[in-house]
Order: structure tokens, then C-alpha cells, then sequence
């Protein structure tokens, strides 16, 4: 019989979510699953630990799923949301709606706790699911582009519909990631951060406009003048003129942006109004 509880963030829960994902995913998708990875992702967050459920055969551990803790601004206006995040079904107990079941409670609990919104990033295979089974909203693929020295934005007025906030103590634990540290580098009046990504010769970056001082933040020193990034820029400011888009063909899977409302303070995403970057999700 499966039952059902709250995930939990101790040592011993930890290292049980390491072992599930081990035995789900291939090698090297499960190699960053650590237990020190984990502790940072799913209990050092300062804005909040991890919203989720695990599914329970007696002792084994069925299937997981977590959302992350945030905050973001859509409209203008301050919300709380969560990222979706890490999904994990046994393959003993695949294909009984165990993940459509921990969805479900973990948007209801959610609720209760007041957030607003869950967003999310799925490939060409998940997609479908998230839209059909739990009534996300397909807002947008996002654009994958690799190309030269910063990305070039033209000016704007209109405010985006939807943007991660970013506090101090949120950067600098983002910034903080055990398996891939960010750097950032000042440029003029922004910020720009840069992960490793698929090659040292071409970091993924990131700008943010307004973000807050963080010391902890290590600088960035040399890095390549080529650059890739993965996220969405709304459609006004959009100058890719020193950035081309990597041929479907080229990708690993397409990514999607997928967002849910869950207050009557929010509603359906503004497709063309989206800033977004590897920094608001787990890409880097």
C-alpha cells in the first residue's frame, strides 16, 4: 500500500533521495546528486526549504518530488513562488501516477502555505504531462544562442511580466552551488554572471539589471569572449544581433518555460514580457 509524506531535509532523508535518483537516472545525470548538493539545494535556501512529498511502498522509497522556495515580480508586484524542481519514480513503480498524485498535493499545500505561483522548466518529454495532467501554462520555449562578448538589449519602458527577484542572501546562495559556482563581473550598470557549461571556452551568462551587492560572490576573471545563453529576453528589448540560435538539431531537448498560478493575485504569463536566465532555474 503506498502512502504519502512531507519530504524531509535530514542527513538520513538526503542520502535516501541520492539513492533514488542513482537508481533512476543514467550515470552522469545523477552524478551531481550529492548529498552535500542536496543539503544546499533542499535546507540552506534562504527563502525557504523545499515544498514536496515523497510516496512510501513500507520501507522503500516509491517516488519524490520538490518545488524550491522564491520570490519573483509579476506585473510589477512581489510574489512568492516555486521553481519545480526534482522528480524521481522508482522504476519498479513507474506508470502508476505516483508523480501526477505528489504534484497535486504538493500545488495544494503549497497554497496553504501562500505562494502564489509555481514555474518550472521542462524538456520536449515532460512537457505534455505538466500541461495536460496539472494545468501549467506553456508560456514559452526558451531561446538557446550562442555568441560574443554581452548580450545586447534595447531600451525599454514596459515592466515584464515575469522576472525572479533576487535578494542578497537568495544570490549569494545561488551563486553558492556546490557542483557548478557562479562568478559575476560588474558591467557598467548591470551585473553579469557566468556558470560552466558545456565547454570552459563557452560559459552561459546572465545579467541582471538591478542586482544587490554581494561580496561572497566570487569575480569573474578571464573568461571567453564566446558565450551561451540559455533563458528569454522580452520581446521590445530583444537585439540578438551578436548572438545566433543553436539549431534544434544541435540541442539536447528543447526547454520550455511552464508556469501555474495558484492565488487569484496571479494569472497566465505575457509570453512576450519574460526575462529569465539560467540563474532563475537549475540549468548551471
Amino acid at each position: 500500500m503506498i502512502t504519502f509524506a512531507n519530504v524531509e531535509t535530514t542527513p538520513v532523508a538526503l542520502e535516501r533521495y541520492r539513492a533514488l535518483f542513482t537508481a533512476c537516472f543514467p550515470a552522469g545525470a545523477a552524478d551531481r546528486f550529492t548529498t552535500e548538493y542536496l543539503d544546499w539545494l533542499y535546507r540552506a535556501n534562504p527563502d525557504g526549504r523545499v515544498v514536496g512529498f515523497d510516496a512510501w511502498d513500507g520501507e522503500t522509497l516509491a517516488a519524490h518530488y520538490v518545488c524550491l522556495p522564491a520570490q519573483a515580480r509579476f506585473e510589477g508586484q512581489l510574489i512568492r513562488v516555486l521553481l519545480s524542481l526534482n522528480t524521481a519514480t522508482h522504476p519498479d513503480y513507474q506508470g502508476q501516477g505516483l508523480f501526477s498524485q505528489l504534484a497535486h498535493m504538493c500545488y495544494d499545500a503549497a497554497t496553504a502555505l501562500g505562494f502564489d505561483a509555481v514555474y518550472g522548466v521542462a524538456n520536449a518529454n515532460s512537457t505534455p504531462g505538466f500541461i495536460r495532467k496539472l494545468g501549467f501554462q506553456l508560456v514559452r520555449p526558451l531561446e538557446a544562442r550562442v555568441g560574443l562578448g554581452p548580450l545586447l538589449r534595447k531600451e525599454s519602458q514596459r515592466q515584464p511580466s515575469f522576472e525572479r527577484h533576487w535578494s542578497a542572501a537568495a544570490l549569494a546562495w545561488r551563486c553558492a552551488n556546490p557542483n557548478n559556482p557562479v562568478t559575476r563581473r560588474a558591467a557598467g550598470a548591470h551585473w553579469q554572471f557566468f556558470a560552466p557549461s558545456l565547454s570552459p571556452m563557452l560559459p552561459a551568462i546572465a545579467t541582471l539589471d538591478q542586482a544587490p551587492e554581494v561580496a561572497s560572490v566570487a569575480n569573474a576573471g578571464w573568461t571567453s569572449p564566446a558565450r551561451l545563453f540559455i533563458g528569454l529576453v522580452p520581446d521590445a528589448e530583444r537585439a540578438y544581433w551578436n548572438y545566433a540560435s543553436i539549431p534544434q538539431r544541435l540541442r539536447p531537448s528543447p526547454l520550455n518555460l511552464i508556469f501555474k498560478p495558484l492565488s487569484a493575485r496571479v494569472a497566465r504569463l505575457d509570453p512576450a514580457r519574460i526575462r529569465f536566465s539560467f540563474l532563475d532555474f537549475d540549468a548551471y
